[in-house]
Parts: C-alpha cells; sequence; structure tokens
C-alpha cells in the first residue's frame, strides 16, 4: 500500500459506528444520521404508543364515553405526549431533563380518576372533574422538583434502583398478558393460544437475534425488525383486523378545556398522593436513563437533571389538563429501548415528539397502528420490561458503598410488600377503595417502604464513616 493510501486509510471514517465501554453508540448530545434517527425513533414510538393510548382506552368505559369522545381523547394524549417528550428532551430553562426520556400518559393515576369520574356521573361532567383535580395536583409535582436536592439522603441508589426493578417487574403482567392475546381475551379460549403464544415466540426470538449481532445498525434495528416479522406472521395466521376508517374525522384540532373543568377536596386528595409517588417514579426513570445513557448517576449534572425532569412532568401534566389529556410522566419502557440500541442521543426524542404530534393529529394513523395484534407487541415489551427490571439492579449495584445489612434489609422488604400487592391484591381488601387503588401498586408499596426504612433504620458505622469521607471529597 502507498504511503498516501495508507494516509487515506487511516483518516478515513469507520464503516459503523461503534459502542463505547458503556455500550452507547450514539451518547447525549450526538446527532446520528438521518437513517439512523429515523429508525430509533421509529422504535420508541413504536414502543410507548400503546402506552399512551390504554389509559384512555380503560378510563372510556367505567365513564361511559361517547366512542367519539374516546378517540378525540386519543388524539390529545398523542398530542400532548409528543410536547411534553420535546419539552423534556429540549430541556427549556430549568423544565425538562435534556436527557432521552420520553413522556406519555401514566397509568398510575388510573384507580383515583375513575373513583372522581364515577363520583359525579361519568361522562363529560367526569372528565371536568378529573382535569380541574390533576391541574391543581400538578403544582404539587412542581414544588416538590425544587427540593429534590435535599433529597438526595433519601432517594438513594438503594431506595432508587428498587423503585425502577419495581417499575420494571409490574410491567412483566402487562407484557405477558399480551404476549398470551391480551387482557380482552382473558376467560376466552383464545387467550394463551397456541398461535398466540407462536407469535409472540417469534417476535422475542427475533429481536434477541437481531440484538446479538455484530452490526450495529441490525441491532438498532431488532425492535421494529422484530415487530415486523411478527405483524407478518399474525397476517398470515389471520390474526389482523382491518379497522374500521369510517366515521372518523380527518384532523383532530386541540381545544383548551374542551370539556370544562371542576373541582372537589375530597376526590383531590388521592390524585395529589399519586403525584408524590409519581416524583418518586420519574425520579428512578430518569436515573436509569442517564445510567444506560452512559451519562452520570450523581453529582451537581445529575440533581438538575432530575429535578428538571420533575419539574417537566409537573408541567406537562399541567399541559394536559388544559388540552383535554391525562396525567403525563417519563416512560421507563423506552429505557430499554436505548438499552437495546445503543442510541442516547435526545436528538431522537425530538423527532419521536414530532411524530407523537403528527400521528394525533391524523386519527387515521391511531386507528392503522392500533391493529397490530397484541401478541406481536407482547413478544417485543417483554423484553423491554425485563431490561428496565434489570436497570434497576445495576442502580443498586451502582452505589458507592458496598450493601451492608442494613441495605439488604431495606430491599428484602420493599421487594416482599411491593411484589406481595401486586401478587395477593387481596391482602389489601378490608381498606378503604382509595387505600387499595393506592397502595394496590407495587411501585407505591415498595418505593415508599424502602423510602420509610432508609429514613428510620440506623446506619452501620462504617457507612457513616464512608458517605462522611464522600461529602468532603465531594467538597
Amino acid at each position: 500500500m502507498s504511503t498516501s493510501e495508507q494516509a487515506t486509510a487511516d483518516t478515513a471514517e469507520p464503516s459503523e459506528p461503534q459502542p463505547d465501554a458503556t455500550g452507547v453508540v450514539y451518547r447525549l448530545e450526538d446527532r446520528p444520521p438521518l437513517p439512523t434517527t429515523l429508525l430509533a425513533a421509529l422504535q420508541h414510538l413504536l414502543a410507548i404508543f400503546v402506552g399512551i393510548v390504554t389509559p384512555t382506552l380503560v378510563l372510556s368505559g367505567p365513564l361511559g364515553l361517547e366512542p367519539e369522545d374516546t378517540n378525540y381523547l386519543i388524539s390529545m394524549a398523542l398530542i400532548v405526549s409528543g410536547v411534553a417528550t420535546f419539552i423534556q428532551v429540549r430541556r427549556i430553562g430549568p423544565v425538562g431533563s435534556g436527557l432521552l426520556s420520553i413522556q406519555g400518559t401514566s397509568f398510575a393515576f388510573l384507580g383515583p380518576m375513575i373513583a372522581a369520574g364515577t363520583a359525579v356521573g361519568g361522562g363529560t361532567a367526569a372528565l371536568a372533574m378529573i382535569y380541574g383535580i390533576t391541574l391543581a395536583g400538578s403544582f404539587i409535582e412542581m414544588a416538590l422538583s425544587r427540593v429534590m436536592h435535599l433529597l438526595r439522603k433519601i432517594l438513594t441508589p438503594v431506595v432508587t434502583g428498587t423503585v425502577v426493578c419495581l417499575i420494571g417487574l409490574s410491567l412483566i403482567d402487562t407484557g405477558i398478558t399480551d404476549m398470551a392475546g391480551g387482557a380482552a381475551t382473558i376467560g376466552t379460549d383464545d387467550f394463551a393460544s397456541g398461535k398466540n403464544l407462536a407469535v409472540a415466540g417469534v417476535v422475542l426470538v427475533t429481536v434477541i437475534a437481531l440484538n446479538r449481532s455484530r452490526n450495529t445498525y441490525v441491532r438498532m434495528g431488532a425492535i421494529v425488525i422484530g415487530l415486523v416479522v411478527g405483524y407478518a406472521v399474525a397476517a398470515l395466521l389471520g390474526m389482523v383486523t382491518a379497522p374500521s376508517l369510517s366515521g372518523l374525522p380527518v384532523v383532530n384540532v386541540p381545544v383548551p378545556f374542551a370539556y370544562g373543568l371542576d373541582f372537589s377536596w375530597s376526590l383531590f386528595l388521592p390524585v395529589a398522593f399519586i403525584f408524590l409517588i409519581t416524583a418518586i417514579e420519574t425520579t428512578g426513570d430518569l436515573t436509569a436513563t442517564s445510567m444506560v445513557s452512559g451519562e452520570p448517576v450523581k453529582g451537581e449534572t445529575y440533581v438538575r437533571r432530575i429535578k428538571g425532569g420533575v419539574l417537566g412532568d409537573g408541567v406537562n401534566s399541567a399541559l394536559a389538563a388544559v388540552f383535554n389529556s391525562f396525567p403525563n410522566t417519563t416512560f421507563s419502557q423506552n429505557n430499554g429501548v436505548i438499552q437495546l440500541t445503543g442510541v442516547a442521543s435526545r436528538w431522537i426524542g425530538m423527532f419521536v415528539a414530532g411524530m407523537l404530534v403528527l400521528v394525533g393529529l391524523f386519527p387515521v394513523v391511531p386507528a392503522l397502528v392500533t391493529s397490530m395484534p397484541r401478541p406481536v407487541l407482547g413478544g417485543a415489551t417483554i423484553i423491554m420490561f425485563g431490561t428496565v427490571a434489570a436497570a434497576g439492579i445495576k442502580i443498586i449495584a451502582s452505589s458507592e458503598n458496598k450493601l451492608d445489612r442494613r441495605d439488604v434489609l431495606i430491599l428484602a422488604v420493599s421487594f416482599a410488600l411491593g411484589l406481595g400487592v401486586e401478587l395477593v391484591p387481596d391482602v389489601l381488601s378490608h381498606l378503604p377503595a382509595t387505600a387499595q387503588s393506592v397502595f394496590g401498586s407495587p411501585i407505591t408499596t415498595g418505593g415508599l417502604t424502602a423510602i420509610v426504612l432508609n429514613l428510620v433504620l440506623p446506619r452501620e458505622k462504617a457507612s457513616y464513616e464512608e458517605a462522611a469521607e464522600g461529602e468532603t471529597m465531594e467538597a
């Protein structure tokens, strides 16, 4: 090889990007090529689409909403999630984490919102009440975000890791149910049928196999390719039903306070408490996002991002109430997409935001996407939910101090109670309905247990000495 040829070879860019030591291919401030950007954004969109529209579908039943109202609310949920995602990833002033943190409708508020809506008789009156109490509650999370830096001794890696792990574990049930055919098929012969499990298995195996490829681009496209393959197999088996498009408007236009506002102190209190819990969940989600993105999970930058992210949650939930949607929060499943693809660029989040707004404006798009059979989605999401739980374990293991007997006790009791209410929900059957809706969540019960034990259990002497030494080094 000549000298000029050698120089050209030395200066040529690699044929494909290479992951760093943390497995990240594109870091937070990188701008991947447009094809990579679109592919990664599409994977995030597919991971969150059902999660964003499902709370609205769940609420529409007990509240007795008309089909046209349900369709409009689904569009608003997508549009608001898009705007909220842009605020989070762009970081406008102090609002937003500045990470690739995707926003979507929160499942945590379903119980209190259904209770509030049915208490006023359902229908559009229920929507007015829900939007009124959630708008008021959003200011609680905004206020809490300003003191997040004072909670470092409370929200330790053991606490946040426990919450993140419980978030992932609590989603496993949803993933498995979808693999078997979805909640709508429970009690029928179609649930857990061989056909459903086979389709889910095809998606699962495809994603796993492609994720282990040495080709970076194949690895980044594993989820999308797996869903496409699964959708094709489901279509061949006659599992895909063409959606009905008649009666749908061409465009759904956001109208502030389209259903009005109402308020009740008694119905507000349960929602207010959930906003406190949401701040904890968001802290855990953002910590996991930082970790899988190769960003710090301690220090000034980390604390600033947590405060901005929690403030963004509150601001975006207020925005949701104004534009006829439900409280927003950071979605944990997107951490699984980041970990699987190795793409942590927040530039991707801006494309996700645009896609969400676009599909929300045109209701025909959500109608087509929701025709994807549940086993296809379940085969992909089950991996994402598992990686969220694994991220929680990594946060726990990343603590500066080795886990001592106190930490192990906190983990043991928190996981036992958190998973206990998930596995045996009847243990709360004698509590008031509001308490059941609050403590029936493994995230709430396990997270609060971890916080309380972390506050009341005395630290071992060695932990005090190491903590003091660490604070001295930071100073």
